[in-house]
């Protein structure tokens, strides 16, 4: 993926959990219940876990924190050959001349969008669990709405 493209993206993102924001404040103002959080959460969490990656990713790949963490030589004195990058989970590994590696990983960045979308998996999964039990409470008739 290119860095503009992961740019819209992270765009996206910020615009999405913005507006989950509005959604949540919305439609939770007169009795929240624990339907509508659980319904409505997910619409905050899950752009939320899509920018914070996106985040992570054009830092990484644009050069962040990382490089300053790389020695010019290791402990047996080979010289730095080049530094690696990966996307998933956000690392950055520095290579030696003599074959070695040392890796560093963000592991603030990865745990933060594992937590934001494993919760919103979890709060649509509770969401889908609380619609149906009030289905079976009200006698299985269900109300259409034109």
């Amino acid at each position: 993926m290119s860095e503009p493209l992961m740019g819209i993206v992270l765009l996206l993102a910020v615009v999405a959990a913005g507006a989950g924001m509005v959604v949540v404040v919305t439609l939770n103002s007169p009795s929240p219940t624990p339907f509508r959080w659980c319904a409505v959460l997910p619409l905050v969490l899950a752009p939320s876990a899509a920018a914070v990656y996106c985040y992570g990713w054009l830092s990484v790949r644009l050069g962040g924190p990382f490089p300053e963490l790389c020695e010019d030589r290791n402990a047996s004195g080979a010289g730095l050959a080049s530094i690696a990058q990966e996307g998933w989970p956000l690392r950055n590994a520095c290579v030696y001349s003599d074959g070695s590696t040392v890796e560093h990983v963000s592991l603030s960045i990865t745990v933060l969008v594992c937590v934001l979308a494993g919760l919103a998996v979890v709060l649509t999964g509770a969401a889908a669990f609380l619609r149906g039990r009030a289905r079976r409470s009200a006698g299985g008739t269900a109300v259409r709405l034109p």
